[in-house]
């Protein structure tokens, strides 16, 4: 057995970290002056003795580097941990949710999903509103450091293209973690902020303008009303839909914007393959809601773009019920659902990356249809790509259809008809936020549903959101015995 200090600690601070940051909304609760504004100091104080004896009892081993199996181990970890603690405000607090919702809405914020159990989110406390959208803001900006630094590491869904750009970690993942972490986060809070002000000026207040801010650059989804973005429809949608593309593009070109290479966002293949993909939906969604439903094409191509950027980018807004739009934008958004934005950013789902390595692979096996005798090798970026992340990727896509399958299958066993399991299972797999149907479309939530499926799907949002094999390769008896 490998050593589990090292894995204890970093879990400890983070557990601490997560402790901290439930401050602020005790601050808002207090303010309000409700009845429950103390519940966050007490998840404050459980959390924080806890994270801080935790890393106590396994400081003597911590270490410069981790092994791939304490890496492996820790990634999983982290996003175990930390909705567990993350759902204590949600028992203790004015929802008095049972644990398995708990676990449930703190899992979908830390996965940034944005599938939420909670109904009659107007008349919520503040507290609890600023707490589902800190969740988020620190899951986006986890899984950032997750992409560009433990994944490419792990060599999982063809992540290790990206090592050289992710910086080299190899034996140094903590230390250089840290160092990327660092310059992340100005970027980050920096895109965070300035998406903030831009709600202010279109006349969110202030609260609902954090609250959103927090939820839209983290691709999460959360919103502080019932009726999600449809409270602020107007401008405040392009607004949105400016700040979820940015905060879907990878943000390895954000550190090297800021390091002089204004050039390298807009020759990545990928940046213009996504924003490519999300002007001809809106085109077309434009399009045929102005010719078969009575919309001014101003409302048409607003409504298009807004819920195309917030479902392909995985954020779950939804400004209107499209579950109105007819079966053929309806199928349209289950798809774009598994597109997902670009690696290295706040985004869900399968990424923009891989379908290019995929048609590339597919190219390279028309040609040598054609020409047996040649030697051609798939690009991305005008690089050759090496077969063990072809492989990777064609893993990936196997183990989501496979895992896709298997999700349906059990939560259709739990009871659920047939529409509400395969696309929850999707939207829990690709972490987008509501599904299909009455139930658990965006006119809907996931209170309604069993405990068993709901367990299941949190599930499916974690092992989604670290890419599948990171969460698959710790049920196997090799990883334990190596």
């Amino acid at each position: 057995m490998f050593d589990l200090r090292p894995v204890g600690y970093v879990i400890g601070l983070l557990v601490l970290a997560l402790g901290v940051t439930m401050l602020p909304s005790f601050l808002v609760d207090l303010a309000e002056g409700q009845g429950h504004r103390f519940v966050f100091l007490e998840s404050a104080f459980i959390t924080m003795t806890f994270g801080a004896l935790l890393a106590l009892a396994c400081a003597n081993a911590v270490q410069e580097g981790l092994s791939l199996q304490q890496t492996f181990l820790l990634t999983t970890s982290v996003w175990v941990v930390l909705p567990l603690f993350g759902a204590i405000p949600f028992m203790l607090g004015a929802t008095d949710a049972r644990f398995v919702d708990a676990v449930f809405e703190a899992m979908s914020g830390m996965t940034t999903t944005g599938s939420t159990v909670l109904s009659g989110l107007d008349t919520l406390p503040k507290g609890i509103l600023l707490w589902r959208g800190t969740l988020q803001w620190l899951g986006g900006i986890g899984i950032i450091v997750v992409a560009m630094v433990f994944l490419p590491e792990l060599r999982v869904g063809g992540m290790q293209i990206f090592r050289a750009e992710a910086f080299d970690t190899m034996g140094k993942i903590l230390p250089r973690a840290s160092a990327i972490a660092a310059q992340i986060s100005v970027i980050y809070l920096g895109l965070t902020m300035l998406c903030g002000m831009c709600y202010l000026v279109l006349g969110m207040s202030p609260f609902d303008a954090t609250v959103h801010s927090l939820t839209t650059i983290s691709t999460g989804g959360f919103a502080n009303y019932d009726e999600s973005f449809g409270t602020f429809s107007g401008a405040p949608e392009y607004i949105a839909s400016i700040f979820m593309i940015l905060a879907a593009l990878p943000f390895v070109r954000y550190v090297q914007l800021l390091n002089g290479n204004s050039r390298a966002i807009w020759q990545d293949s990928q940046v213009k393959a996504f924003l490519g993909v999300i002007l001809f939906l809106t085109l077309m969604t434009t399009a045929v809601l102005t010719s078969v439903f009575p919309h001014h094409w101003e409302d048409a191509f607003r409504e298009g773009l807004f819920n195309i950027t917030s479902i392909i980018s995985g954020t779950g807004y939804a400004s209107v019920d499209y579950m109105q739009w007819g079966p053929f934008l309806i199928t349209m958004f289950f798809f774009i659902g598994l597109i997902g934005g670009c690696a290295g950013s706040t985004a869900c789902s399968i990424k923009i990356f891989r379908y290019q390595l995929l048609l590339s692979s597919l190219k390279v096996q028309i040609r040598q249809i054609y020409a047996p005798s040649g030697v051609f090798l798939p690009r991305y970026d005008g690089r050759p790509v090496s077969e063990d992340v072809i492989s990777s990727v064609m893993a990936y896509f196997v183990m989501f259809v496979v895992s896709l399958g298997i999700l349906t299958l059990a939560l259709s066993l739990t009871g659920l008809d047939l529409v509400t399991a395969i696309s929850g299972a999707a939207t829990a797999l690709a972490n987008i936020g509501p599904g299909l149907g009455d139930t658990i479309g965006p006119a809907g939530n996931f209170q309604s549903l069993n405990d068993v499926a709901k367990w299941l799907l949190a599930f499916g949002m974690l092992a989604g959101r670290l890419e599948l094999l990171a969460v698959y390769t710790l049920f196997t008896l090799r990883f334990w015995r190596a």
